[in-house]
């Protein structure tokens, strides 16, 4: 699919109109435009420029924004292609509009709306199409699409929460190293200067950081190297299916974070089962789709194997229960839904219920990694002070 900017007279008013349209060709173009009472003036392919892929890229606050727009259009009674077309009209990324674009050509050109988005897996999941054809099927396109919003909106709150609880100490270490590098490479060198010229052996202490120091500046080229290697490693086995493994291993064990990211799994599994039961899809289904939800490797493990049990004949709660990875609220409340007949609501309350733990467990950690960086800071600049002002004041208490 191309995209063409197109100046055309409007057959109502006679106004001239500039605009954006997707189409397979030019000429497709100039027929979706007279479909819409335009008469095309002219019609041009858009090229790649320098900065054509600035903006292009699609985050995920950009696809709640376009879903919170689209249920609010849908939900007041308006057409398809109208409700896509002003979204894409209010939507200012470029990478964005141009999907929604595309999805309002297909779905101008007789595809259905799940049709449409399933074009672009890249931007919408699974669990995505799941809803947008569950409601399309239903008839509660608008319901679906709330539902998907309000589950997009939690999951990346608590994602931001994470990412906010690893930001700090990871600025502080990189602070801590950047110190450490200027002491080493700009202050010891001074200091053994000093001794050299007054013929005294260093402290132990300063020729250690001293011989730091030679090493780094005589095989600088050395440690790039390594540096280099290490990454282009750890890329490359993360790529393969041990190194996803072990990475999702390790996050799951990883000690203080290990905790957080059990919880974080089990709320994104029982909000999306919650989202998609309530929108009528099928059990089997939802834990099929859930389970890639989670990007998690293991813990989809776990969550296949319940799916496995489910067709057999299991309950969910039954099926889920005992599991390496599944914390036990989960399958608990599963059973009280299974004899309630609520079992989507029962699992939206045991994701409420780690949502707010883990809430309380980021602002634990948070209070607990400051002390601990400041104590590891005072060491660490402990020993780079010893390193420097002990050869002076023995040098001073010399004199």
């Amino acid at each position: 699919m191309k995209r063409f900017t197109y100046k055309a007279r409007d057959g109502k008013t006679g106004k001239i109109v500039k605009g954006n349209i997707q189409a397979e060709n030019e000429r497709t173009a100039g027929k979706l435009l007279l479909e819409q009472k335009l008469t095309p003036l002219s019609v041009n392919e858009e090229t790649d420029g320098i900065f054509s892929n600035f903006g292009k890229k699609i985050n995920n606050k950009d696809k709640i924004v376009f879903t919170r727009q689209f249920a609010t259009l849908i939900g007041a009674g308006l057409p398809l292609s109208t409700s896509l077309k002003m979204v894409a009209e209010q939507t200012n990324r470029k990478g964005m509009r141009a999907v929604i674009e595309e999805i309002m050509a297909d779905v101008e050109g007789g595809k259905t709306l799940s049709q449409a988005f399933g074009k672009h897996p890249d931007v919408f999941n699974r669990v995505y199409l799941a809803l947008i054809d569950a409601g399309e099927a239903s008839g509660t396109l608008d319901e679906s699409l709330k539902r998907l919003a309000n589950q997009q909106e939690k999951d990346e709150e608590m994602m931001s929460k994470i990412r906010g609880a690893l930001t700090y100490p990871i600025i502080v270490l990189v602070v801590i190293i950047a110190v450490m590098l200027y002491m080493v490479l700009m202050v010891v060198p001074q200091v053994k200067g000093l001794y050299d010229d007054l013929g005294k052996p260093l402290p132990w202490m300063t020729s250690l950081m001293v011989g730091i120091a030679n090493f780094l500046v005589t095989y600088w080229w050395l440690v790039l190297i390594i540096l280099a290697f290490l990454v282009w490693f750890f890329f490359q086995f993360n790529k393969t299916a041990m190194g996803i493994r072990w990475a999702a291993t390790f996050k799951l064990n990883v000690p203080l974070f290990g905790a957080l990211f059990r919880k974080l799994y089990m709320v994104r599994f029982a909000q999306t089962a919650q989202v998609l039961l309530a929108t009528g899809v099928s059990m089997l289904d939802t834990m099929s789709i859930s389970a890639n939800a989670m990007n998690n490797v293991r813990v989809k493990e776990q969550i296949d194997i319940a799916a496995e049990k489910v067709k057999g004949g299991k309950p969910l709660s039954e099926a889920l229960k005992d599991r390496e990875f599944i914390l036990p609220l989960v399958p608990q409340m599963a059973s009280i839904g299974e004899q309630s007949g609520k079992i989507d609501e029962m699992l939206g309350k045991a994701a409420k219920v780690y949502s707010d733990e883990l809430d309380e467990q980021i602002r634990t950690l948070s209070t607990m990694i400051e002390p601990v960086l400041m104590v590891v800071m005072a060491l660490l600049v402990g020993f780079l002070i010893g390193a420097v002002l002990l050869p002076i004041y023995s040098i001073v208490s010399d004199i």
